[in-house]
């Protein structure tokens, strides 16, 4: 195995938060905002939708080398089971589903030369007849991806019920209609259909360089959970210490720590990103010893700008930090501890710090989709990753000269478009939910009722 610095600090997060999640599941006022997450619809819907982009993530995160004789290629759980999309590419553009490019060439076509659409090697090789017989191979196709992904999602129901009778020693209810298990089956048959049909088609056709399309959207679902976790990761210790410290001591503490964010805050953040990025480019041209992987450097780069984004990215939260912890150091059990001879550091611990993380829970996961966006827009004007990444914004950096062509190629906007939208779709509902359950407000309202 090859575990990259990126790899490296995502297995981190998951197990800090599998650790966070089982010392808070028995604490009273998590569960209560928990539960009502649970309740709502829409909320388990978009956390379903953000485990299946999260298991992605993770099967892209495992890197080993390929065992591929005279290669030293470093690959991804996910490249290897994505193996026909990763080596089935073309000449140049195709469409989604077609069996020839995208251009005419000269082409040898009954003993002579003719200006015709060329075969593909791979999409449709199968087809003798591609005309007569395409239409009807992909229902045929489609039908067995779906008979597919009703019998996983069949096994998956099986399982979910024996665990539950094992559990709760109940019968499960097998014809309940949950929009979870909806969103639950309409992903599987999608996914096992767009498998499917990938092994014999260009589902979402392929770019100027014959890739396919398909894997590259796939491929770019671990570049946007990376900016916007890892991110939040850099900034959070950050926004989370200053805040606190500037709200409960004030006087020097305070003005310093303002005037340091003010500052920061009045630097243009595009052109401090395209200044560090810059930076990392030099550095990595001056020691290429240190960067013979084009994998390895890609990562480097891409840890860095998160780096970047953390650094520039942590003063909105240190402020609204600051302003709730002037708040509580006022409140009374604040000024009883202090009147008892309670440690500052204490306070802050176990007064302070519990009671400001639902500030910083909401703003996670409504920063997540803002820094999935910054990504896509960075890379769209050449400061975000490196190019070889694969990235939603490379895709549409990508496209959008194509857009001016005659016939237009839509394609790659399109995917990377779809992608984005779903993900960013999805965490956005998911932070309406949980910034509902666990805003104070409405968890007086409930408990006065």
């Amino acid at each position: 195995m090859i575990i990259l610095w990126t790899d490296a600090l995502i297995l981190l997060l998951l197990f800090s938060s599998i650790g966070i999640g089982f010392y808070l599941h028995d604490k009273e006022h998590i569960q209560r905002p928990l539960n009502k997450i649970v309740r709502s619809k829409v909320g388990m819907v978009s956390l379903v939708v953000l485990v299946f982009f999260l298991l992605i993530g993770l099967l892209d995160s495992i890197h080993f080398k390929s065992n591929q004789e005279n290669s030293s290629e470093i690959i991804s759980l996910l490249d290897y089971c994505a193996t026909p999309l990763r080596e089935h590419n073309e000449k140049t553009y195709s469409a989604p589903f077609a069996t020839t490019l995208y251009s005419k060439e000269m082409v040898e076509k009954d003993g002579s030369m003719q200006w015709d659409y060329p075969r593909q090697v791979y999409g449709g090789k199968h087809l003798d007849d591609p005309e007569k017989q395409q239409v009807s191979d992909i229902m045929l196709k489609a039908g067995i991806g779906f008979l597919q992904g009703l019998a996983l999602f069949t096994a998956f129901l099986l399982l979910s019920a024996g665990v539950s009778y094992l559990k709760h020693s109940s019968a499960p209810q097998f014809f309940t209609v949950h929009p979870v298990m909806v969103t639950l089956f309409i992903i599987i048959v999608l996914s096992t259909i767009s498998g499917y049909l990938s092994l014999y088609y260009h589902v979402l056709g392929t770019d100027k360089v014959g890739e396919d399309v398909f894997y590259q959207a796939i491929k770019s679902i671990r570049t946007g959970l990376v900016i916007g976790t890892l991110t939040t990761l850099i900034m959070l210790p950050m926004a989370i210490l200053f805040g606190i410290l500037a709200g409960f001591f004030r006087g020097w503490v305070d003005d310093v720590i303002q005037y340091l964010y003010t500052t920061l805050n009045s630097i243009p953040g595009v052109l401090l990103i395209a200044a560090s990025v810059l930076m990392v480019q030099v550095y990595m041209a001056n020691h290429e010893a240190e960067f013979t992987s084009l994998i390895v450097r890609a990562d480097m780069r891409l840890l860095f700008l998160c780096m970047i984004l953390g650094v520039t990215s942590w003063t909105g939260l240190c402020r609204l930090l600051r302003a709730e912890t002037l708040k509580l150091r006022e409140m009374e059990y604040v000024q009883a501890a202090y009147a008892l001879g309670v440690k500052q550091h204490t306070i802050l611990l176990r007064h302070i710090l519990p009671n400001v993380m639902h500030i910083v829970l909401i703003s996670v996961v409504l920063d997540f989709s803002s820094l999935v966006l910054a990504e896509a827009v960075l890379s769209y004007i050449n400061i975000g990753v490196d190019p070889t990444t694969y990235s939603w914004g490379n895709m549409i950096n990508g496209a959008r000269l194509e857009m001016a062509r005659e016939p237009i190629v839509w394609w790659s906007l399109s995917a990377a478009f779809v992608f984005m939208f779903a993900l960013v779709l999805a965490a956005n509902l998911f932070a309406d939910v949980v910034q509902d359950a666990f805003d104070p407000r409405s968890m007086t309202n409930e408990a006065s009722e």
